[in-house]
């Protein structure tokens, strides 16, 4: 389907799915955006998590039971 085929639908829509459809797709580009941050964060921080370990040492305590105090 071509874009202005799919805008000329849109259009014909009532104005509550149209904002439906706007809030749909701003939606998806923040949640795109969100994850592409996060890879390139990955991306940049992985080869200090796996040379450093001070900054892993809590993960051995990962399968340890916890028990909270009262």
């Amino acid at each position: 389907m071509e874009t202005s085929e799919i805008m000329y639908k849109i259009n014909r829509m009532p104005k509550r799915e149209r904002m439906f459809i706007a809030e749909r797709i701003i939606h998806s580009l923040l949640e795109e955006k969100k994850n592409s941050s996060l890879k390139k964060a990955v991306d940049c921080l992985s080869d200090d998590y796996r040379i450093d370990k001070d900054l892993t040492a809590f993960t051995q305590l990962d399968f340890e039971d916890f028990y909270e105090t009262r």
